[in-house]
């Protein structure tokens, strides 16, 4: 019975959240896109328009997975036992999020974006990617769809501080705008890198960089940090060719 009620409850929380946010701009939600709210703050770590369209990809995944996760044969599944009810937090937090957000509750934003960061981390950690086996299936309806979803929270976690901290007026201790993002663009390519190395995902480390470029996109002509942007997608890149070749030299001398 609780097994059957974790799984009833992460198809309508998954349900809910893909309606919020399809409702948060398609209304939208107090007036204002959450585009409109983001092209307000005045920093560098938030990508062009076209990126966000990611979302797509993300709804995908997380209609796939909650399908076979609700599959009676999936009941007893141990991962998704051990994952179910944190994929629900994750849901509740990215649908009060959208809420707070829209009614420009920015500081409290942070608190359901670490929230759900969190529940995904978990979730993440917990499925083994990269560290333990998985049939061809659950790999594709589960594990795949959380390292996306995961390396765009992670992004995004970022850009909700920036946008916070802007919103704030904090002075960054001084520091000017520009060598604060490079400063951030070393954190995001160290913590993708080890993130790619650990757990050999290269689903995780595109997203990353898809976001990245899409920064670089939006700021073409910012010296300093259009060239860093720039190298940053560079580092990753050369990390997700790494992995890739590593994995396929792997499977070409029989590993799984």
């Amino acid at each position: 019975m609780k097994d059957l009620s974790r799984q009833i409850l992460v198809v309508l929380t998954t349900l809910a959240t893909i309606v919020v946010n399809i409702l948060a701009n398609a209304l939208p939600i107090n007036g204002l896109t959450t585009a409109e709210i983001s092209n307000r703050f005045q920093v560098y770590f938030v990508p062009a328009g076209y990126v966000f369209s990611i979302w797509g990809l993300i709804y995908l995944g997380l209609l796939a997975y909650t399908i076979f996760q609700a599959l009676p044969a999936q009941r007893a599944n141990g991962r998704l036992r051990a994952t179910g009810w944190w994929v629900v937090l994750a849901n509740l937090a990215n649908g009060v999020w959208i809420f707070l957000w829209h009614y420009e509750r920015f500081v409290l934003t942070l608190a359901a974006m670490f929230l759900l960061l969190a529940a995904l981390i978990v979730v993440y950690l917990r499925l083994g990617t990269g560290k333990t086996a998985a049939s061809a299936v659950e790999t594709w309806a589960v594990r795949l769809p959380f390292s996306v979803y995961l390396g765009w929270i992670t992004v995004a976690t970022i850009a909700n501080v920036s946008a916070v901290l802007d919103y704030l007026q904090w002075n960054q201790w001084g520091i000017s705008d520009g060598t604060w993002m490079i400063g951030i663009l070393v954190i995001v390519v160290a913590l993708t890198v080890t993130m790619s190395f650990r757990h050999k995902d290269v689903a995780y480390a595109a997203v990353v960089l898809w976001a990245l470029a899409g920064i670089g996109v939006k700021f073409p002509h910012q010296g300093v940090v259009t060239a860093a942007i720039w190298q940053a997608c560079g580092l990753i890149a050369l990390s997700w060719i790494v992995i890739l070749l590593a994995r396929t030299r792997h499977y070409w001398i029989g590993g799984e």
